[in-house]
């Protein structure tokens, strides 16, 4: 579903991306981890034909980032690190206007179902402005997710939220990730643990460590990431 080959990024003279290569199935979930300025947003941001690479190839179910950036685009939700939401506009009312954009059918009855499907009921007749951090993460993620895309790339998904919601949260994405390729970012060893199948390490743009989480825990997995990006 997801397919990376060779990816480089320069900005000037420095390399964002290093020759990045992986691949992400349907039905696995994938957490992409870093120290700060990494990597994992700007290729993210390849992924999702915001940015183009200085090198290399990427395809999002069997469409080229290069050459059908549209059906690209139709087929991935996205939920980026910095939640662009119109503040001014109700709960219900965006996720109609999103649900419009997207060319979603019945875009009333889909957006009905994503306010129960991410928790927003007791929200969703407010103004986005009004709500806490924690909902309008919720919000984004009820945006990324209301055309039924089949790749989901989620950039630190879970930030503000309390442990409550964090739960909730992790569970809509692992049930999500049964029937969709997900790539998300995360500081969060824990989240990792809790969500992902696979874990890849990035480092000064190159990929140091890709690896199943199977018999990993959080405390290993925080191990291995000082031991390779100190």
């Amino acid at each position: 579903m997801i397919k990376i080959e060779h990816i480089t990024k320069l900005y000037g003279e420095q390399r964002a991306l290093d020759d990045v290569s992986f691949s992400v199935a349907q039905g696995e979930i994938v957490g992409l981890l870093g120290p700060n300025g990494a990597g994992k947003s700007t290729l993210m941001k390849i992924l999702t034909c915001y940015i183009p690479p200085t090198e290399g190839e990427a395809s999002i179910d069997g469409h080229s980032i290069y050459d059908d950036t549209m059906a690209v685009r139709r087929s991935i939700g996205y939920l980026p690190e910095h939640n662009p939401l119109y503040l001014d506009m109700y709960v219900r009312e965006y996720l109609l206007f999103a649900a419009g954009l997207s060319g979603v059918k019945d875009s009333k009855k889909r957006a009905d179902e994503m306010i129960e499907l991410i928790g927003l009921g007791p929200e969703a007749d407010k103004r986005i402005g009004q709500l806490s951090k924690g909902y309008r993460q919720r919000v984004g993620l009820a945006q990324a997710m209301i055309h039924d895309p089949k790749v989901l790339i989620l950039d630190e998904p879970t930030t503000g939220l309390d442990p409550n919601q964090l739960e909730f949260v992790r569970n809509v994405i692992r049930n999500s990730g049964k029937k969709k390729a997900v790539l998300l970012s995360t500081h969060i060893m824990q989240e990792v643990e809790a969500m992902c199948s696979r874990a890849i390490i990035i480092d000064h743009g190159r990929i140091v460590a890709d690896e199943s989480m199977q018999g990993v825990n959080a405390k290993k997995l925080t191990e291995q990431f000082h031991k390779l990006t100190e």
